[in-house]
């Protein structure tokens, strides 16, 4: 789940990434928040006026949310995804890592929808926890997930992508954030991309850093 330790993280501010990212989303879009936690995505994108749908292992921290989005208990990690055939116009993961799930998410990503992904690199672990290899991203990690999906180039350069896998990748981030009131300073990789398929009828325009 996202951040999970203490109660003051039910306070705790929405990532700059994800609200950097907020205005590419069409109005009223339907939003997968993923391991939400305490819901500071749920309440931020409810109140950009988005239907969310959040999920996490917790149920205890999902009874307050239920007002804001549908909630989904599940065990992400070693249950199915409970999701299956459903697509989001963006799916959002925040402080979250599980790598076996890169198939599930990215699969909930609508054709023209948005991954919007940021949670700890591997330079994280001489700053604190996670430490373990499993919940850090390698260099570059998440580029290399999205390129995953480019298939081999077609004989017609016209047909060298595929419009249900390919992904255009907006804006990458890999490095150290400063310490943010209560949340320390940490070592991230981020990134915002969108699925190939239905075009933005909003535009990709690069938003100013948060």
């Amino acid at each position: 789940m996202d951040c999970t330790s203490s109660p003051a993280h039910a306070a705790a501010p929405p990532s700059d990434w994800v609200v950097r990212w907020t205005p590419l989303l069409p109005p009223d879009a339907q939003v997968l928040d993923v391991a939400c936690g305490h819901g500071r995505h749920v309440h931020w994108l409810a109140r950009a006026g988005h239907r969310v749908t959040a999920i996490d292992r917790d149920a205890a921290l999902l009874e307050p949310l239920a007002g804001l989005a549908a909630t989904i208990a599940a065990d992400l990690e070693s249950g199915p995804w409970p999701l299956p055939g459903r697509t989001f116009d963006a799916v959002v993961v925040t402080n979250y890592l599980w790598r076996a799930l890169f198939p599930a998410l990215k699969a909930a990503v609508a054709p023209g929808g948005l991954l919007i992904y940021e949670t700890f690199a591997q330079a994280h672990a001489a700053l604190g926890r996670p430490r373990r290899p499993e919940f850090l991203l390698r260099p570059g990690e998440l580029i290399d997930v999205l390129r995953q999906d480019r298939p081999a180039p077609a004989v017609d350069p016209s047909n060298a992508l595929s419009t249900s896998e390919a992904w255009h990748v907006i804006a990458f981030e890999e490095g150290r954030l400063p310490a943010r009131g209560d949340v320390p300073e940490r070592e991230v990789q981020r990134i915002v991309a969108r699925r190939a398929g239905a075009p933005s009828a909003r535009g990709d325009h690069l938003a100013p850093p948060g």
